[in-house]
């Protein structure tokens, strides 16, 4: 009996040890990170960000993959059908996880079941922007153009249910404007045509456009919520200008595949808390239009949380939107 209760205690000892132990040296190799979208777009640009910094804490090097295709759905899929081990990521966005459960019937993932919550990267206003020579000087009178001109207005998106996809359709709902929306495989070529005035304008978080904005390429009318976005100071905000039901926070983030171990994760969140405490990370995202998500903000738990409190406020939208083309 004695020898058996010392075989037991030994068992039991020696999983102690290992599983931190597979913790405790994890990572061994590259960690490859997909991001569902174009190269160059918000998600993309981010995820390199984060990746870089979380490489240094670490001490292996975070590999971008960019898979797009389908509103990132493919991307995503890939990664929930991949691995959990830790070695592989997803830069997740608003598009891949609020968006996609709504609209599409045949998703190959279900974003609140097949994934392991990493945290928030990073949270951006939108801004409606337009080619710069669209004839609207200031917020009143673009509207007042939309609303004269209605469908003869060409509007641009990123792919159905992209943040461009949501952005707009949240301030046009809003507003009662009703323009051509003209759909593209991500933001980056949707951007494009609005500065070469193929197209009229184009809704996105400011990550993306003040790059534009600051090269009079494109003009800028709002942002969204009650405050102006550092980035681009001298463009009001939807309070300002009497529209404060565009409030729309476009957040990226880190997913793991479901059932990635738990000390795997936890090392993860840490090495992400680490790189968003970094002032020149901060200081970086503030640059292009962001801001660092807050302390309250972060980890697995609050994102879990976000996801499912997003997915029930967008999901009627969503939907109600696709009902209308139909």
């Amino acid at each position: 009996m004695n020898k058996l209760r010392i075989g037991l205690v030994a068992v039991i000892a020696l999983s102690a040890i290992c599983l931190p132990a597979s913790a405790q040296n994890y990572p061994t190799r590259p960690i490859t990170m997909i991001v569902p979208y174009p190269a160059g777009g918000p998600s993309d640009v981010v995820a390199r960000i984060m990746a870089d910094g979380m490489s240094k804490v670490l001490g292996h090097n975070i590999i971008i993959e960019n898979v797009g295709g389908a509103g990132g759905t493919i991307g995503t899929a890939r990664a929930a059908g991949s691995e959990h081990d830790g070695y592989t990521l997803l830069a997740a966005s608003m598009g891949s996880h609020v968006s996609a459960p709504a609209l599409y019937a045949n998703l190959k993932y279900d974003s609140t079941k097949d994934f392991e919550p990493i945290g928030l990267t990073a949270n951006a206003p939108a801004a409606v922007v337009a080619r710069k020579d669209f004839p609207a000087n200031d917020f009143k009178e673009f509207v007042a153009f939309l609303k004269k001109n209605g469908d003869g207005v060409k509007q641009a998106h990123g792919g159905v249910g992209s943040s461009s996809h949501m952005a707009c359709l949240l301030f046009t709902s809003e507003l009662g404007l009703k323009p051509n929306l003209v759909a593209y495989r991500g933001t980056g070529p949707a951007l494009n045509d609005v500065i070469g005035g193929h197209v009229d304008f184009f809704c996105e978080q400011v990550v993306s456009v003040q790059g534009a904005v600051r090269g009079g390429t494109v003009k800028a009318y709002v942002v969204s919520g009650n405050e102006r976005s550092p980035a681009l100071p001298n463009v009001p905000s939807a309070k300002d200008v009497g529209a404060a039901d565009f409030q729309i926070n476009i957040w990226s983030a880190i997913f793991a595949p479901k059932d990635t171990p738990k000390p795997i994760v936890e090392k993860l969140s840490d090495a992400l808390n680490k790189t968003l405490n970094d002032p020149a990370v901060a200081k970086r995202l503030l640059e292009l239009g962001g801001t660092v998500p807050p302390k309250a903000q972060r980890g697995p738990d609050y994102l879990a949380k976000l996801l499912k409190s997003d997915i029930a406020r967008w999901n009627p939208i969503l939907k109600a939107a696709v009902e209308k083309t139909n």
